[in-house]
């Protein structure tokens, strides 16, 4: 089975209790629960990881390069100021989904610039935590062997 990296970034351990308006109220622990679950349905096995460190986010990434064949990633805040983590996604080779909970479009000017899109096959937003199972969902059609 593919493995699935599903990285989070700063303040993504405290989901379901800061601004839950904007949000939700699923912890991240329920969110990981269900991005395992959707793997099994999908036969892909899910390394779930959060950091508020930039730079372990960064070293997961090259992690993945060895261990995973595709990427699902809330960069969180990192997603508008992180270059580093540009740049250690545009080095892995798998496709890469970025996930954002809120539609950052919608939110403060600043929010709608992404760093990480520059490196995203493709990018999910405002669809709270189904985001992640449809950005597994697309992970799957694109690791799935095409036919001829």
């Amino acid at each position: 089975m593919p493995t699935v990296f599903v990285l989070n970034g700063p303040n993504l351990n405290l989901l379901g209790k800061r601004q839950p308006e904007i949000y939700g109220h699923e912890t991240l622990a329920d969110v990981e629960a269900s991005c395992i679950a959707k793997g099994e349905d999908l036969g892909l096995t899910i390394r779930f990881h959060q950091s508020n460190h930039e730079g372990e986010i960064v070293e997961t990434i090259h992690r993945a390069r060895d261990e995973a064949a595709a990427i699902a990633i809330n960069p969180a805040a990192y997603t508008h100021t992180s270059v580093a983590i540009m740049d250690a996604l545009l080095a892995f080779e798998g496709p890469i989904i970025e996930v954002h909970l809120s539609n950052v479009h919608r939110r403060e000017e600043f929010r709608s610039h992404s760093w990480v899109s520059k490196a995203a096959t493709g990018v999910i937003c405002g669809l709270g935590s189904q985001g992640y199972l449809l950005a597994l969902d697309a992970i799957a059609r694109i690791l799935a062997p095409k036919s001829v």
